[in-house]
């Protein structure tokens, strides 16, 4: 198993019940097909750019190992969810 870490941002205008439902969502995600050893939530902070006419973003920082296959499976997630905005998985080996 390989170290990875995520970064992902979650759109601002959820309420903070839909926020936790997604965090915990890619949680579980990352529990079933790995392990996860954090997850840090930054909090709302100011894009760079606008981003699906969005000038700010929730941001979650998540560090876990699995196989090298999962990172694939994982991004598919984040393009299907519709709460995430920008995501980034780099392994850190």
């Amino acid at each position: 198993m390989k170290k990875y870490e995520c970064v992902y941002v979650i759109n601002p205008n959820l309420d903070e019940e839909q926020t936790k439902a997604v965090i915990e969502r890619f949680n579980n995600l990352v529990s079933q097909h790995g392990q996860l050893e954090s997850t840090e939530e930054w909090g709302k902070r100011k894009l760079a750019y606008e981003v699906q006419k969005q000038k700010e973003g929730y941001y979650v920082l998540m560090t876990f190992s699995a196989n090298p296959d999962f990172p694939a499976e994982l991004e598919r997630n984040f393009r299907i969810a519709e709460e995430v905005i920008r995501y980034l998985v780099v392994s850190k080996e």
